[in-house]
């Protein structure tokens, strides 16, 4: 299957279906944008995550890990310019009832003809926006039309705005700003609560905890502290499934460097974590790109910024941000704080306020990432008749959910038996293995591609008498046959020779 005929669809179908992602509360109608991972989901999860740290702190002298509570003190939010300014506008269509971020709306406007409307639009094909226009115009091409976002529109001028969902003009409202943080109370007593906030980001436990985890590890400048965590944002507009939701979790690393050293460093970290989706997530180059922020729009802490963006089937999207924060962040909490928080070189005896690259993934979107790169549709090879196609999930063995699955040919007891002792071994050996017995061998196959694992061991009447089983591969359907002592040993080379 080419990534062009990929659609979303197939890929929530599939999650379900095969117990990696659910609807979260499903039972009682579901919780929007909240979602629960099955037991093929969370190993996928839990791999990426491990395949992260190891990469991020394991393999480096210079990187340590920590991890910060959700609830922290309601200071550092202003401290850090959350509650001043980590609010959305958006607008709402009086037509459809849906809401939109004003940012996410483009508007194809006519330069010249007054008497036209202006047309808005949120990631939708070009082929449906030439559509729209087309029937609403009566033919007037796509090409005559300036794309500006809707936050450029003059207010006297917005209603002549058609809504993505709308047919008549006048429909959107004025944009109203939303507070993305869900707040709560702390304290028993009603009447003697403080309000404290769910973090919306992982990154400033780090910040805060700068000096602690300095002095303690005795770590010199430069070095980073890395955390996975969950975050929360009460988003307004979600969308496509797990890209978007209100409780995730992010990768962080925040690099302490010198001042004079942040450009250098920037581009070390840039290549070093393009490098870690293709290396170790085994996500084609091509799927891959590189989408800078115009310095119009950089958050108010970055001097530069980079996000590493992958082709989901709803469009370019960013699965990482890298972003040069300079010394914004221990500024900030050293004035609120009252805290000193600068460092002293042990060598130099130089004092300064560390700068700061940070590196920050999503784990829920590094799923759907996975799930959309590995999907294809393979046909069964035939002897001329009609051929059935297959889904098969091909996941890099560093990340899929399972490793090995063990498939007695028959369920008679000479067979099982010894099947079962070859699983638990290769269980206990550290590889994520399972044991199938339901269903012919061409379904079993079928049923493991399905989910991604990348080799399927049958033991057959012949083992009883050579000792040997057949490995048969995911994504070629070659099969070899292998002595019982040698499987494991056989199987964590494949993988490490991937």
């Amino acid at each position: 299957m080419t990534e062009q005929t990929l659609t979303l669809d197939q890929i929530v179908s599939l999650s379900k279906r095969r117990g990696f992602i659910f609807q979260s509360s499903e039972i009682y109608g579901g919780l929007g944008a909240c979602w629960d991972y099955g037991p093929l989901g969370v190993e996928l999860k839990n791999n990426i995550k491990n395949r992260w740290w190891e990469y991020m702190v394991h393999s480096r002298e210079n990187v340590v890990g920590m991890d910060g509570s959700i609830l922290m003190h309601p200071e550092i939010w202003v401290a850090s310019g959350h509650v001043a300014g980590f609010h959305d506008p958006m607008v709402d269509c009086k037509e459809s009832k849906k809401r939109y971020r004003e940012d996410h709306l483009l508007v194809y406007k006519h330069p010249v003809k007054e008497d036209l409307p202006f047309f808005a639009f949120v990631e939708t094909a070009p082929e449906e926006v030439e559509k729209k226009i087309k029937k609403a115009t009566k033919g007037t091409p796509i090409e005559d039309f300036n794309v500006v976002s809707l936050s450029s529109i003059p207010v006297d001028e917005r209603g002549r705005v058609i809504g993505p969902d709308a047919a008549e003009p006048g429909t959107l409202t004025e944009p109203r700003q939303f507070n993305l943080m869900f707040k709560t109370q702390l304290g028993a007593l009603e009447g003697q609560t403080n309000d404290i906030y769910l973090r919306p980001e992982t990154a400033q436990a780090i910040f805060v905890n700068f000096k602690n985890i300095q002095q303690t590890s005795r770590q010199r400048v430069p070095f980073g502290i890395a955390q996975i965590g969950k975050a929360f944002r009460n988003e307004i507009v979600t969308k496509a499934f797990i890209f978007r939701s209100r409780e995730f979790e992010q990768m962080e690393m925040q690099f302490f460097i010198p001042p004079t050293e942040d450009d250098q460093w920037y581009e070390t970290w840039k290549a070093e974590r393009f490098r870690y989706y293709t290396d170790i997530l085994g996500i084609k180059k091509e799927s891959l790109a590189w989408e800078p922020h115009p310095e119009d729009k950089l958050a108010h802490y970055a001097k530069a910024a980079v996000d590493i963006t992958f082709k989901y089937p709803f469009g370019w999207q960013e699965i990482e941000g890298i972003h040069n924060r300079g010394d914004f962040d221990l500024s900030q909490h050293a004035e609120h704080s009252g805290k000193d928080m600068s460092y002293r070189d042990p060598v130099s005896n130089e004092t300064y306020v560390p700068k700061v690259i940070e590196t920050s993934a999503g784990v829920d979107r590094s799923v759907l990432m996975a799930l959309c790169a590995a999907y294809s549709e393979m046909e069964e090879e035939g002897d001329g008749h009609k051929r059935e196609t297959r889904s098969v999930l091909q996941f890099h063995p560093n990340i899929s959910p399972l490793s090995v699955a063990i498939l007695p040919l028959s369920k008679k007891d000479e067979l099982v038996g010894p099947s079962r002792k070859l699983e638990q071994a290769l269980r206990s050996d550290g590889l994520r293995s399972t044991y199938d017995v339901t269903g012919s061998i061409g379904k079993r196959y079928r049923r493991q591609d399905e989910i991604g694992t990348p080799f399927c061991i049958t033991y057959d009447f012949d083992s009883l008498a050579d000792q040997a089983v057949t490995i048969r591969h995911r994504d070629t359907m070659e099969q070899e046959r292998v002595a019982i002592d040698r499987v494991g040993e056989v199987v964590k080379e494949k993988i490490r020779n991937w």
